[in-house]
């Protein structure tokens, strides 16, 4: 009995520690990325598609001037033109500061839920786009 009351802690605690990890050297953890996909799912699909692939001719302006949801999978603009405090702010304020549809999410997701909505598109980014990202972005 001691022997598995001991094994189940040291489990616990491997699993605990393995939470706090980045993932591949990235600002994140793979808990985060997990609580991404669900916070991701919920708010961000229905317009970024469910693999954050964005809308189709995603480039192309609609009627009214705007254009659909971009790619956040490292496809799209995202990972060049968006520093991690611009992604925040996007999430939090919407896309109307910079002329999109984007709903505001302030007050409907927590700030710990946005970042891990960012985890899991960041996820998605090869290497070669998340470092030159990363760079820019002074992570």
């Amino acid at each position: 009995m001691h022997g598995a009351t001991i094994s189940i802690g040291v489990l616990a605690v491997a699993l605990i520690s393995g939470c706090g990890k980045t993932v591949d050297d990235r600002w994140y953890t793979q808990a985060q990325v997990e609580r991404g996909a669900v916070v991701f799912d919920d708010n961000c699909a229905s317009c970024h598609g469910g693999n954050a692939q964005g809308a189709f001719n995603w480039k192309k302006t609609l009627k009214d001037g705007s254009y659909p949801p971009p790619p956040l999978n490292g496809t799209g603009h995202a990972w060049r033109h968006h520093s991690f405090d611009t992604l925040m702010a996007t999430i939090k304020q919407g896309g109307a500061p910079l002329g999109g549809k984007m709903p505001a999410f302030d007050g409907k997701l927590s700030k710990d839920d946005q970042k891990a909505a960012i985890a899991y598109f960041q996820s998605k980014w090869d290497k070669r786009i998340y470092e030159a990202w990363s760079k820019r972005s002074g992570l």
